[in-house]
């Protein structure tokens, strides 16, 4: 089953590839930009996720996708990571799955030479991280 976080960094990640959320069956795309402020998601994202998450939202997917996020949030999907370009993919928990990742239709990725997309990184946790394993 996919958490809510695991979805959440999903749509991060493609988004930050240039991915948009088709809103209420196609009448609106949606691409928050930037996604991530300093150590954090932007404040832009966090409303889109948010929004993603509530009833008005309706069926929403990711561009490429046939997952809406309501059935991404369900118990029956699982978020892996895609074996081509090692992006977060959909994944059923049980039966048949389609086996696309929703890179097909970007023409130049995988590319090794860009930096991966990522989530917020909090500097100070980290920074500390690196001093208790020197001491």
């Amino acid at each position: 089953m996919a958490t809510s976080n695991q979805v959440k960094t999903y749509l991060a990640y493609w988004f930050q590839l240039g991915k948009k959320v088709v809103i209420q069956g196609g009448q609106e795309a949606v691409l928050p930009h930037p996604v991530i402020s300093g150590n954090r998601y932007s404040d832009q994202f966090e409303a889109c996720w948010n929004y993603l998450q509530s009833p008005e939202s309706g069926d929403c997917y990711l561009e490429g996708t046939a997952q809406t996020i309501t059935e991404l949030l369900s118990d029956q999907w699982e978020v892996s990571d895609c074996a081509r370009c090692a992006m977060p993919v959909p994944i059923l928990s049980v039966g048949i799955n389609a086996l696309e990742c929703p890179c097909i239709d970007l023409p130049t990725w995988p590319n090794t030479e860009l930096p991966q997309p990522r989530s917020p990184v909090d500097t100070n946790a980290r920074l500390n991280q690196i001093r208790e394993r020197l001491t």
